[in-house]
C-alpha cells in the first residue's frame, strides 16, 4: 500500500522519495495538520469555558464531602491552559445584605462611646491619616494612619474588593469569602457583662448563619471552604450558645466550625481559628516604598537596649507589666512611653510617639495585656525592633502563617514565671546576647515587615511584595485545598480542626506530619 502522503504529492514525488529512500510528507499535508490543530484547541477552549460556566449555574449540591467534579476539573484544566496566574487561587465574595457590614459602619456613632469607632473605621478601616511622618517624624510621610487594632474586618474587605484574583463564579472559586464585620457587631455588647437581651446580642450572628445555610456556594462543600475575619480576639466570639456574659457565640456555631476564622489573637484550644498580624501605622503603596523603610530601620540610631511602650495593669495576676515597669525605672538602658500606669494615657499617646521609641530600641518587650497577644508586637516589627515574649501564645503558637517556626531568629523568650520570681533579669537577659547575633535577628525581624503590614489597597499594579493579607488568603486556599483532596479521596478521617489541650499542637505540624508528641512548651502553655 502506498503511503497517505505519496498520494498526495502526485505525479513525480515517487522518484524522490525511491531515490532518497525516505518518505517526506509533502506541503499541502503540513497545511492541512495545522488547521485541524488550531481548530481543535479554539473548539476546546469553547468548550472548557461553557462547561465552566454550567457547572457554576447548574451544579448540584454534593452534601458533606465537596464540590462537584466538574468543577474541580474546570478550575484546574481551563487555569493552566490559559497560563493564569490565579489558576487555584481564586475567592468568590458574597455580597452580603448591608446589616451584616455596610449598616454597622453608618451606625458607628451608636457601636460604642470609648473608642471613637467612628473615627477609626475612615479610609476603609486604615482610620485617620498621619501627615508630615507623626511625632518626631517617625512614620513615613505617606502612607501613614492611625489606625486602630481592631479594624482588621473592614481593612481585609477593602484589599478583596480589589484582590487581583477575585472571581464572581463561585464554581471557579478555591475559596469563599464572608465579608461580615463581626468585631464591630460585638463592641455593642462588650461593656455589658449581662446584656439585657440576649437574643439582641446573637441577633447578626445567628441571622449570618442562616442566611449561609440557604445558599448554595455554602451546601457544596458544608462551608469548609469559607473563610471570614473578626477583626478581634477569638475569646469574644465563643461564648457558649445562650450563655450570658461578654461576646457572643458566633464562633460557636456548629456552622461557623467547619469554616475558616481568621482573628488577631486566636485560641490555642480550638481548630478552626488562625492568628493574623494586628493592623499597625503603615500601609505601603509600592515595593519602593517598603524597601525605603526597611532601609531607614537598618540605619535607625537604637541608643535604648530595651524598651516598653504600655500601661502596667496593676489589677492583673496574669502579666508581667508591673515587673517590667519597676525594672525598666531602675535601669538607664532602659525607656519607657511615660511613666502612667493608665491604659488611656498609654492609649492617648499616639502612635508617632509610640513610634518614636519603639525605633530607638534594640529589643521590646511584649508581656500579655487583656489578652495574650498585643499589637505592639507588630508596631514593634514595623519599626525594626526584636520583640521579646514572656508567653508561648502571645506569637509562637498565633502567627504560624506569618512568623518564622524557629522563634530564635526574630524574637526573645523568657518565660513569666521567672520574671515574676525574680530568677531572672530581663536586662541581663538581653545584654548577654552577643552583638552579631543581634544584628542576625534585627535583620531578620526587617525581613518579615512586608509579611505583617496590611497595604493599601489602591496601590498600584506592579506591587510584588506579599503583605499580611496575601499570606493570609494564600494560607486559606492552602487548607482548603487539602481539604478538597481529602474529599475527592474519599478520605472520611481526614481531620485539620482538633479541639481541646493539645489543639495548638496539631496547628504546628507542618505538610505530610501526623503525630503529635511532647514540645518544648509544654510547661509554659497551661501557665
Amino acid at each position: 500500500m502506498k503511503p497517505f502522503s505519496r498520494s498526495i504529492d502526485g505525479d513525480g514525488a515517487d522518484e524522490k522519495h525511491s531515490s532518497a529512500g525516505v518518505v517526506r510528507p509533502s506541503r499541502m499535508l503540513y497545511v492541512v495538520f495545522f488547521c485541524t490543530m488550531f481548530w481543535a484547541v479554539i473548539f476546546f477552549l469553547q468548550r472548557s469555558t461553557s462547561l465552566q460556566l454550567l457547572a457554576g449555574s447548574a451544579a448540584e449540591p454534593t452534601g458533606g464531602g465537596g464540590v462537584t467534579f466538574l468543577a474541580q476539573l474546570n478550575n484546574t484544566s481551563t487555569g493552566h491552559l490559559q497560563g493564569d496566574r490565579c489558576a487555584g487561587r481564586y475567592v468568590y465574595m458574597y455580597d452580603l445584605p448591608p446589616r451584616f457590614n455596610a449598616d454597622l459602619v453608618r451606625d458607628c456613632r451608636n457601636l460604642s462611646t470609648f473608642p471613637d469607632v467612628c473615627r477609626h473605621v475612615a479610609n476603609d478601616g486604615f482610620g485617620p491619616s498621619i501627615t508630615g511622618g507623626g511625632d518626631g517624624g517617625s512614620l513615613p510621610e505617606k502612607g501613614a494612619y492611625d489606625t486602630n487594632q481592631f479594624m482588621l474586618a473592614l481593612i481585609f474587605h477593602a484589599r478583596m474588593r480589589r484582590h487581583e484574583c477575585l472571581t464572581s463564579d463561585p464554581a471557579a472559586a478555591a475559596a469563599v469569602y464572608v465579608p461580615f464585620y463581626a468585631g464591630l457587631d460585638v463592641v455593642r455588647h462588650q461593656d455589658q457583662e449581662i446584656p439585657a437581651d440576649v437574643s439582641a446580642r446573637e441577633a447578626l450572628p445567628r441571622g449570618l448563619v442562616e442566611w449561609l445555610l440557604r445558599r448554595p456556594e455554602w451546601r457544596a462543600m458544608g462551608g469548609r471552604d469559607h473563610f471570614l475575619v473578626t477583626g478581634r480576639g477569638s475569646w469574644d466570639f465563643l461564648r457558649a450558645l445562650g450563655a450570658a456574659g461578654k461576646g457572643n457565640s458566633l464562633l460557636s456555631y456548629p456552622a461557623i466550625r467547619n469554616a475558616t476564622v481568621l482573628t488577631t489573637e486566636a485560641s490555642p484550644y480550638h481548630g478552626h481559628d488562625f492568628a493574623v498580624p494586628f493592623p499597625s501605622h503603615f500601609h505601603a503603596s509600592s515595593d519602593a516604598d517598603v524597601s525605603s523603610w526597611q532601609d531607614r530601620m537598618r540605619r535607625a540610631e537604637r541608643k535604648w537596649l530595651w524598651g516598653f511602650a504600655g500601661a502596667s495593669r496593676p489589677s492583673s495576676k496574669r502579666t508581667v507589666r508591673s515587673q517590667i515597669m519597676e525594672e525598666c525605672g531602675r535601669s538607664s538602658r532602659c525607656a519607657m512611653l511615660g511613666s502612667s500606669t493608665t491604659a488611656a494615657a498609654a492609649f492617648t499617646a499616639g502612635p508617632g510617639r509610640t513610634m518614636q521609641l519603639l525605633e530607638s530600641a534594640a529589643f521590646c518587650v511584649q508581656p500579655r495585656g487583656d489578652g495574650y497577644t498585643r499589637k505592639s508586637t507588630f508596631d514593634s516589627i514595623l519599626a525594626g525592633c526584636i520583640p521579646v515574649f514572656f508567653h508561648p501564645i502571645s506569637a509562637y503558637l498565633q502567627y504560624i502563617w506569618h512568623l518564622p517556626r524557629d522563634y530564635r531568629t526574630y524574637s526573645v523568650f523568657i518565660h513569666h514565671g521567672d520574671v515574676v520570681g525574680k530568677n531572672a533579669s530581663i536586662e541581663e537577659a538581653l545584654a548577654r546576647i552577643p552583638p552579631a547575633k543581634v544584628a542576625r535577628m534585627r535583620e531578620e525581624v526587617i525581613r518579615l515587615i512586608p509579611t505583617v503590614m496590611y497595604r493599601d489597597p489602591a496601590a498600584a499594579k506592579g506591587v510584588t511584595f506579599k503583605d499580611a493579607f496575601d499570606v493570609a488568603v494564600d494560607a486559606v486556599v492552602h487548607r482548603v485545598a487539602k481539604r478538597r483532596r481529602a474529599a475527592a479521596e474519599g478520605r472520611v478521617d481526614y481531620q485539620d480542626s482538633v479541639d481541646g489541650g493539645k489543639s495548638w499542637k496539631y496547628d504546628l505540624l507542618q505538610d505530610g506530619e501526623k503525630n503529635i508528641g511532647p514540645h518544648e512548651f509544654d510547661p509554659y502553655v497551661y501557665t
